[in-house]
């Protein structure tokens, strides 16, 4: 068994972005910039939308954090989209989910300027990629596939198995893995909270992507020998026995899992860190109008 180490490849990127962005503010005169949008005080989002700031800083971007309460209107918020989307000094907008029940996802998506759509949900960066067009890639599944192609994983003519089908992860992963391209060209399998039987399936996988929201949904009787684990999963529980008073936990079960996958992902570790280094390569390739000359 060998990890795949979020870590270290991120830290690696990192390197190598803050190099890029150093290049942008020579030719441009300003810095890449990443604007979040943060709404109420959810602990997980409050965590996320820190770090996101935390490593834009490492690598020399400018961030900017716009908050407001739970109660904010869904009206001023698309109005202050609206506003973010028209300041040219602006390369990329994140709307920090979820969102509170009396504000639409889907509205505050589709009113973020596509060209400034460094998170990837816009459906014109998500038709754009089915197409293998240019187009932002959700950050996650992004950030996997970076860490697919740093690891030089060959990943032609397996069978790709995807737990979930979330169009943040799941839908994405799926279209990307099945891209004539590398890392892709595999024979993938979408499984879901309907479909029966999923260690059938899990059990057939080359390459096992989890992303179902479920503390050690895949047990050890439910891979076969020799599979490539991606966990997506982030599940935290309280603890007395961190700092933080939480501890987090895959949709994997990795120590009854970790013996029989030749590659696998820690969590924490591992797909986390690879979703900021996905964010940040997008923010940079708005800046540099990359996608959208």
């Amino acid at each position: 068994m060998q990890l795949l180490d979020g870590k270290y490849i991120s830290e690696k990127l990192k390197t190598e972005i803050a190099q890029e962005a150093a290049e942008v503010l020579t030719q441009t005169g300003r810095k890449p910039h990443l604007v979040a949008v943060l709404v109420g005080h959810d602990g997980g989002s409050e965590t996320y939308v820190a770090s996101k700031m935390r490593n834009c800083e490492k690598v020399g971007f400018q961030s900017s954090l716009v908050r407001y309460e739970d109660d904010v209107s869904e009206e001023e918020l698309l109005e202050k989209v609206a506003e973010l989307n028209a300041d040219a000094g602006i390369d990329g907008i994140i709307v920090q989910l979820p969102l509170p029940k009396h504000i639409d996802p889907e509205k505050v998506t589709e009113k973020i300027d596509h060209r400034k759509d460094v998170d990837g949900f816009h459906p014109l960066n998500l038709g754009r990629m089915q197409r293998n067009l240019p187009s932002f890639i959700p950050a996650t599944p992004y950030g996997i596939m970076l860490m697919l192609q740093e690891y030089g994983i060959q990943t032609s003519g397996k069978h790709c198995v995807v737990v979930g089908r979330s169009n943040i992860v799941g839908s994405p992963m799926s279209i990307l893995m099945a891209r004539n391209a590398n890392p892709g060209n595999c024979t993938v399998t979408i499984c879901h909270s309907r479909t029966p039987d999923i260690k059938k399936y899990t059990l057939e996988a080359d390459i096992l992507i989890v992303a179902i929201g479920k503390k050690n949904f895949i047990t050890a009787d439910m891979v076969k020998n020799g599979v490539i684990v991606i966990d997506v999963g982030m599940n935290r529980e309280t603890s007395t026995q961190t700092k933080s008073g939480y501890k987090l936990y895959g949709d994997v079960d990795f120590e009854k899992v970790a013996p029989k996958a030749s590659w696998i992902t820690p969590v924490p570790g591992g797909v986390g860190l690879m979703t900021i280094i996905g964010l940040l390569k997008n923010t940079l390739a708005a800046a540099r109008k990359e996608v959208y000359p």
